[in-house]
């Protein structure tokens, strides 16, 4: 894993929609973005129960497909994200949560972002350290 998310060998997972489709559980992708910088935070998934506790306590929360539970995000780490907007698309079938994060890094890197790497040449470099 420290090789995944500090390398910078190119080694995407095209396979992680076809291993969490299989889940048994309704959920559709969230975008994460930083209303006040732009950024966007990272990409997750909500169901019923993450909409729900999203809306009714203004803390972005989703639906871990990893762990199979809800995930409210900084409930370990104190790193909530303060949920300002949702946005559906025209679809219905993908939100987009407008966030203000507590801290500065929303990554569990300890980076501002999980895109801190770009692909430049087929190669990736490091934006944020």
């Amino acid at each position: 894993m420290k090789e995944k998310e500090e390398g910078l060998k190119l080694n995407l997972d095209f396979t992680k929609v076809k291993k969490i489709a299989v889940i048994e559980e309704d959920f559709i992708p969230v975008a994460v973005q930083n209303i006040e910088t732009g950024k966007v935070l990272f990409v997750a998934y909500a169901n019923h129960e993450a909409l729900a506790y999203s809306l009714n306590n203004n803390i972005a929360a989703f639906w871990s497909t990893t762990r199979n539970e809800l995930w409210v995000k900084g409930a370990t780490s104190g790193d909530t994200l303060t949920l300002v907007e949702i946005r559906v698309n025209c679809d219905q079938n993908s939100l987009l949560y407008l966030v203000i994060p507590k801290n500065e890094n929303a990554c569990h890197t300890n980076r501002p972002t999980c895109y801190y790497r770009k692909i430049n040449s087929n190669q990736m470099e490091f934006i944020y350290g």
